[in-house]
């Protein structure tokens, strides 16, 4: 099993939202080494932290489960979508999602507090310059973040 870090504006998709939907497409990725963890690493059955970003207080907010393999984002092909890729094609899709459910909320566990602990100090979410919508999570991060952060307060 693999660990991620999963970002989503809450303006555009928010965990309360994936709490009514239950389980959503992960669209909208448009970063090829994103796309490329998506389509080579995930798996079913991966779990991933729900982070909003770009937001008053960014932070992760919950826990998501992979529960299907990275398909084409449809989003890529609709003319009218903000997404729309007109390089890209149903016979030779450029963009890939995955589906995600949730596992459950959790306590916003903020940027600032991820930032505070030492042994999350080469988390790759935190390194400068990272615009990464996804990213893959060290399983000693996952373990410290929720057995000691996720339990906190």
């Amino acid at each position: 099993m693999r660990y991620w870090l999963m970002k989503s504006e809450p303006e555009a998709y928010s965990v309360d939202d994936l709490a009514r939907d239950g389980v959503t497409a992960w669209w909208g990725v448009r970063n090829y080494q994103a796309r490329n963890f998506m389509r080579d690493q995930m798996r079913v059955g991966d779990l991933g932290f729900f982070y909003h970003s770009n937001c008053a207080e960014p932070g992760i907010v919950g826990i998501v489960e992979v529960c299907a393999p990275a398909y084409p984002d449809t989003t890529q092909f609709d003319r009218k979508h903000k997404y729309f890729e007109p390089k890209s094609t149903p016979e030779n899709p450029r963009w890939l999602n995955v589906d995600v459910k949730l596992v459950k909320k959790t306590r916003l566990v903020s940027l600032a507090e991820l930032r505070s602990h030492k042994p999350l100090a080469n988390m790759r979410t935190l390194t400068k310059g990272n615009r990464l919508s996804i990213t893959p999570v060290d399983p000693a991060e996952w373990k410290f973040i929720t057995l000691r952060l996720m339990e906190e307060k």
